[in-house]
């Protein structure tokens, strides 16, 4: 799919069930500590290399060990002159047990379902990864939209559904914390993650993508959202979080601030969401399960 030549007018639907086999990762503290570093993060859980287990990882740490596989599977289904039109646009993480910095992890990857949204093609892919003894660590639902593309037709492979966590239904706010996004913070989080999407750093990419200028990564958006659901209702306890789910419905320009809002919590399940400088969404239906 990655040949070059003219860009194809569609994605085709026929993708759907294309996967690839596992893409091996191996971790260490330093990355862990890295991606906490991006995030702002000053809470010591986070830089523990004294613990025997290694510095605790963030919630949203999976996306950089599934980031490879996710280059690999877009890499044989989606046309290369396309890749920079994509936008991360839901995101379901399970926790089956927190990665640590000791771990060999393989990830295998599938697309899921392609169909036509409003505004282009989303393109969901499952991430399952394991360890090296072959039990789960995590499973991911990643969905991109490829901004003015068209699909040929809706298709969703039938496979057991990741059921997505429904945030509680009143609308009330808890509490609200700013978080500043700094004109450089991109760059930062690209190299401690280390993923590296052009549209987020570089100026003329992102303007040929159709953007104004380069937008901060969906999954730091998460992310930051995410530490504050931590800070304010999780004891600060990041190895609490079993799974967290998301539509990211706005893109944060930098420098900016955006407003994370704790909504209703029931139980283990807590709603958040995001909001920009004038008040519009950039991340809705938030919710996580301690």
């Amino acid at each position: 799919m990655s040949a070059p030549g003219a860009a194809p007018a569609a994605i085709p639907g026929k993708i759907v069930g294309t996967e690839i086999g596992a893409v091996s990762t191996s971790l260490d503290a330093r990355w862990l500590m890295a991606y906490s570093a991006a995030l702002g993060l000053d809470d010591p859980r986070y830089y523990d290399t004294a613990n025997g287990s290694g510095p605790a990882a963030h919630p949203l740490f999976p996306v950089c060990y599934e980031w490879p596989a996710v280059q690999a599977l877009r890499a044989r289904t989606i046309h290369e002159t396309l890749l920079k039109l994509a936008v991360h646009s839901t995101h379901h993480v399970v926790i089956h047990r927190p990665p640590t910095a000791h771990d060999r992890l393989l990830t295998r990857a599938q697309v899921t379902e392609v169909r036509p949204t409003r505004t282009g093609t989303l393109y969901v892919a499952r991430f399952s990864t394991v360890d090296r003894n072959g039990r789960p660590v995590t499973t991911t639902e990643y969905g991109s939209v490829f901004r003015g593309v068209e699909t040929d037709g809706q298709t969703r492979l039938v496979v057991e559904p990741l059921v997505r966590p429904l945030p509680p239904t009143s609308p009330g706010t808890r509490w609200s914390e700013p978080v500043n996004v700094a004109s450089w913070a991109a760059h930062v989080y690209s190299e401690c993650a280390r993923i590296w999407n052009p549209i987020h750093t570089d100026l003329a990419v992102a303007r040929e993508a159709g953007l104004s200028a380069p937008i901060l990564h969906g999954s730091a958006t998460l992310a930051l959202a995410v530490s504050q659901v931590i800070r304010r209702d999780l004891d600060g306890d990041p190895t609490r979080v079993r799974e967290v789910a998301a539509r990211l419905t706005g893109m944060v320009s930098m420098p900016s601030t955006i407003t994370v809002r704790g909504l209703t919590r029931a139980g283990d399940v807590i709603g958040f969401d995001a909001v920009d400088a004038r008040g519009e969404p950039v991340l809705s239906d938030g919710v996580i399960c301690a």
